[in-house]
């Protein structure tokens, strides 16, 4: 007579809802792997689902499906994700908000991620890659886009990205190195010798982050704005960059820089700003009367 597998070990039912301790633990070895991924540490996926499928009695596509749903949930979040599980949307709400309560439960891995990537940026030092900015035509289906973003609104990502000084500085020192080599490969070093960073020099009230010069010598004013995400990924703007960006429209210009933890990429957008993103009110000045 065989005796009975052990608990947690049958495959539940097919379409039976995930626990949150069924998500805690695979949300947290999704983490353990994206770590390693980052960290250019090798891991073995196969390995990793049959310790869970033994931990937590799933079956091994019903595993690979719900970490598909995690890299899409990170998307939202604007967070980087482990590229070999190709996001799959259509997830559920208690998903989303387990991985949110991972990430507020370890406020270090956002901070963690943009160290790794800045060292390892900064050591290379090449030119970034600048693509066109995003379109409708290019943006992803209609409920994949509003999932995404109604992730980002719901837990504030913009917020978020714009108090993470690590990231935002990690950006500005990487955009600085890439003004840098431009202008010394466009045979102008001279104008490279006298870039400024000016959110370091002089604070954040200038209205832009980063005195440059193109390469026939014309200021380029450029406010730096970084995230570990996808292009997409909403953003903060102040209402004295704003101001600045039409004052001095013919040489301010926004440099997205995204997917900072991985292989940063960015886009440049120019004034008018509402050419290209929906500026929207997110908080108001209280006067005494």
């Amino acid at each position: 007579m065989t005796n009975p597998p052990a608990p947690g070990s049958l495959a539940r039912m097919a379409g039976e809802n995930w626990t949150d301790e069924e998500n805690d633990t695979i949300i947290a070895d999704y983490f353990a792997m994206l770590a390693d991924d980052l960290a250019g540490k090798p891991y073995n996926k196969a390995q990793h689902n049959r310790d869970l499928q033994a931990a937590i009695g799933r079956s091994r596509g019903s595993i690979e499906w719900k970490h598909q749903n995690i890299s899409a949930i990170l998307i939202g979040l604007g967070e980087t994700w482990i590229t070999g599980y190709k996001p799959a949307f259509n997830f559920q709400t208690p998903l989303v908000d387990a991985v949110a309560r991972w990430l507020a439960n370890n406020v270090a891995w956002i901070s963690r991620s943009s160290r790794v990537a800045q060292t390892g940026h900064l050591r290379e030092a090449k030119q970034l890659w600048i693509e066109p900015p995003p379109t409708m035509r290019n943006a992803p289906p209609p409920d994949e886009l509003d999932q995404m973003l109604g992730i980002a609104q719901k837990f504030d990502v913009a917020e978020r990205d714009e108090r993470n000084r690590i990231l935002g500085r990690a950006g500005e020192e990487r955009v600085l190195a890439h003004e840098r080599s431009n202008l010394i490969t466009s045979g102008r070093p001279d104008l490279a010798e006298r870039i400024r960073w000016v959110s370091e020099e002089d604070g954040d009230g200038a209205g832009y982050d980063i005195a440059s010069f193109s390469p026939e010598g014309q200021n380029r004013l450029i406010e730096v704005k970084t995230t570990n995400g996808w292009e997409r990924t909403p953003f903060h703007i102040s209402r004295n960059e704003l101001a600045v960006a039409e004052a001095k429209r013919d040489d301010w210009c926004l440099l997205r820089v995204w997917n900072f933890a991985r292989e940063p990429r960015a886009f440049e957008i120019r004034p008018p700003l509402d050419a290209h993103v929906t500026l929207t009110p997110t908080s108001f000045q209280a006067s005494f009367h």
